[in-house]
């Protein structure tokens, strides 16, 4: 377990010790929605990104064999480094 220190203002602290908010369980649970949060809107722009691309769109098995060639070519790095 981490354990944090955290400096806020005098009137936010004593209002969200009033909600509840500075306890480790709620301060977890705020932790952990704003982590979603930034993945859902990372996932939203990379989407945004992916659809602004021009050109024809893949067939599954197009995907596919990127795909395997993107394992293949991680492997063979892989490979290489456990080899140096």
């Amino acid at each position: 377990m981490t354990t944090i220190e955290i400096s806020l203002p005098d009137g936010l602290a004593k209002e969200a010790n009033e909600a509840g908010l500075l306890t480790s369980e709620a301060i977890e649970k705020l932790v952990r929605e704003a982590i979603r949060r930034r993945a859902l809107g990372e996932l939203k722009e990379a989407m945004e990104r992916m659809a602004a691309v021009d050109g024809p769109v893949m067939t599954p098995e197009e995907i596919e064999e990127e795909i395997q060639a993107a394992r293949t070519e991680r492997r063979a790095r892989e490979a290489g480094a456990a080899g140096t």
